[in-house]
């Protein structure tokens, strides 16, 4: 795995930021925390910011489903301490958008996690407009 870019390191770069505690029930037995807490962090932070994109921007009859989740671990990440995860919004195609985050702890980088989402419905028609704006609003700044 080649390093990230200097920029996916820095939780400047992304337009929010939210910490998680982390819990003794992630830890693995070397005691820290497993590869299953830290897709379960991501995805925790990650459904809460397409949630924050809203219903209305989306539309009544819209589907979305994760097509691409990949998980690069850095370092390793340990219990009582929380984690900060940052994400923002990468690329956004006809149907599908990039979700770029990277986890955090004690000031360090631990993770990126880089996620697609697929539009599956309705069914050949691109992103809402509305939607594609709320997403814009919510891109990572590169470099």
């Amino acid at each position: 795995m080649p390093r990230p870019a200097a920029w996916r390191l820095s939780p400047d770069s992304y337009p929010k930021r939210e910490e998680i505690q982390t819990r003794y029930q992630d830890l693995d037995p070397n005691g820290h925390l497993n590869n299953v807490a830290f897709a379960a962090l991501f995805e925790t932070v990650r459904v809460r910011m397409n949630h924050t994109i809203g219903d209305a921007q989306r539309g009544k009859d819209f589907r979305a489903v994760v097509a691409r989740n990949e998980i690069n671990y850095l370092a390793e990440g340990s219990f009582p301490a929380p984690v900060e995860i940052a994400i923002g919004i990468g690329k956004i195609g006809n149907r599908s958008w990039e979700m770029l985050a990277a986890m955090f702890q004690n000031g360090v980088a631990i993770a990126t996690c880089d996620t697609v989402i697929v539009m599956t419905a309705p069914a050949g028609e691109p992103l809402p407009e509305a939607m594609r704006e709320g997403l814009k609003a919510l891109r990572v700044r590169e470099g």
